[in-house]
């Protein structure tokens, strides 16, 4: 990570500063935990902002004391999880960090808990030591009155047993059936919901699922994944998938309330393009993933540079166009990360590429961009809840026709879909040259993903789909004992 200033926020204008610094400390996305966040304005040319440090308020102290005196939640009438109220569930994460998968089974802890239900986290590999992220994350639901103790423990188990629904998290977290509950594996699996996220073939180890036949229920993000996983586990393993249920993601009330008020995204769009050093009428076209080579970003560089190309060519009249990558980590410097720079070196086009450090809280680039960029690779993402975000903040997303994001954008209508690999390179080129061209179609595209948002992709419908399925689950489940 590039070094940092030790001052935080001051670039902003004083009278703005302390509203801002709240709006931003209440912004979640994700997930409805509020992270505090610290900002820092690198001077040189790449600027890293909003990068997410967890609030530790004496670090490293034991939970014994929030475990002991467990919060009084205030339980919400009329959700459709209502009837988990008193249950206990155990949810199983492979492990905990500021990624989708444990955010989002973090989400589903506090929907439970809002409801009244008693919910208990493990969670199975951590790093040796003190980590400072897991121990945020884990004070994060202590104070909302979720329990969290070891995988290996005994107290394990016995919540394992005694629970009326145990989440798996992710097709690695099935390792913990074997090595923590052996001979009491089949006592749990009847009662156990596996919720799967991958969608690579390296998760596809008998190790890993060979328990996933006599399991209650899987539940998978997208109907492309769940067709995948049906076929690859019948081919390559020869198992059969129990009963599949596919809930597509909804975006947090949090994201929703920013992304509807005008006064927070005109101030938020303001001070992110001004610390980026972009004028308000310039265009940005934003990647906002981790940065690997699945997710593209390097294939986006060659596009992005292709339309610049093409407007110099056709002589196009348009308002400057800039690339902005949303998830770098200097402080790793892995080799892709120096193979995007260099690309961006040996184009000479630095002054128009962005690279801002990883962040939880994306809600102030989303505010600040003009086209999100979802280029994943290979079998697309699972479901990719970046790119319902972007549309709930009326960008279009041009996207790759692989995976989950072709279930939500609407070719033509949202946004624009063009292939994966290096033979989309090109039709990505030429869409990104219609944004910039079109500012009504943009425009349009942006408003009509806002409505497929408003009619889908909210936090109420995701409940509902998870309640049908909870209820499957527990009726099935009741049948064993």
């Amino acid at each position: 990570m590039a070094k940092h200033s030790t001052s935080s926020f001051f670039f902003f204008q004083k009278k703005k500063t302390r509203w801002l610094l709240l709006l931003l400390a209440t912004l979640s996305v994700s997930t409805a935990v509020a992270f505090i966040i610290r900002a820092a304005y690198d001077s040189s040319c790449d600027r890293h902002l909003f990068d997410d440090v967890p609030a530790v308020g004496k670090r490293f102290q034991s939970t014994e004391k929030s475990k002991a005196s467990p919060p009084v939640v205030k339980v919400k009438v009329g959700s459709p999880l209502s009837f988990m109220k008193s249950k206990v569930v155990l949810l199983v994460s492979h492990e905990l960090s500021l990624s989708g998968g444990p955010l989002l089974l973090m989400e589903l802890a506090f929907l439970l808990r809002g409801v009244g239900a008693e919910v208990c986290w493990i969670t199975i590999q951590k790093p040796p030591g003190k980590d400072e992220v897991i121990y945020s994350l884990e004070n994060k639901m202590l104070d909302r009155g979720v329990q969290v103790f070891s995988a290996k423990g005994q107290e394990a188990i016995d919540t394992a047993i005694k629970a009326d629904l145990v989440v798996l998290n992710t097709a690695v977290a099935g390792k913990w059936l074997d090595a923590v509950l052996n001979k009491d594996v089949p006592r749990v699996l009847p009662k156990v919901l596996w919720w799967i996220h991958e969608m690579r073939g390296h998760y596809f180890k008998l190790d890993y699922v060979k328990h996933l036949p006599m399991v209650a229920g899987s539940m998978i993000d997208s109907y492309v994944t769940a067709e995948y996983w049906k076929n690859r586990t019948q081919e390559r393993l020869n198992i059969r998938m129990p009963k599949t249920y596919v809930v597509h993601l909804g975006n947090s009330k949090e994201l929703m309330d920013v992304a509807e008020d005008s006064v927070a995204k005109r101030v938020l769009r303001e001070h992110v393009r001004e610390s980026l050093g972009v004028r308000n009428d310039d265009i940005l076209f934003a990647a906002i993933n981790s940065v690997s080579r699945g997710k593209g970003q390097d294939l986006f560089l060659r596009s992005f540079y292709e339309s610049l190309q093409l407007i110099q060519e056709k002589k196009l009249q348009v308002p400057s166009i800039h690339a902005v990558i949303v998830g770098s980590d200097m402080s790793v410097q892995t080799k892709f990360e120096t193979e995007l720079r260099t690309f961006v070196a040996q184009k000479k086009i630095q002054h128009r590429v962005h690279f801002v450090n990883k962040t939880l809280t994306v809600a102030p680039y989303l505010a600040a961009i003009d086209v999100l960029v979802q280029n994943s690779q290979g079998r697309g993402e699972c479901f990719g809840r970046i790119t319902i975000e972007a549309m709930a903040f009326q960008l279009p997303v041009l996207g790759t026709s692989a995976g989950g994001t072709a279930e939500i954008v609407v070719n033509g209508s949202t946004g624009f879909l063009h292939p994966a690999g290096k033979e989309g390179v090109s039709p990505l080129a030429k869409n990104i040259v219609k944004m910039a061209t079109h500012v009504e179609r943009r425009l349009t595209m942006g408003k009509r993903g806002y409505e497929r948002v408003k009619e889908r992709f909210l936090e109420h419908h995701m409940a509902d789909r998870i309640a049908g399925v909870l209820k499957e689950i527990l009726h099935k489940s009741k049948g064993h004992y």
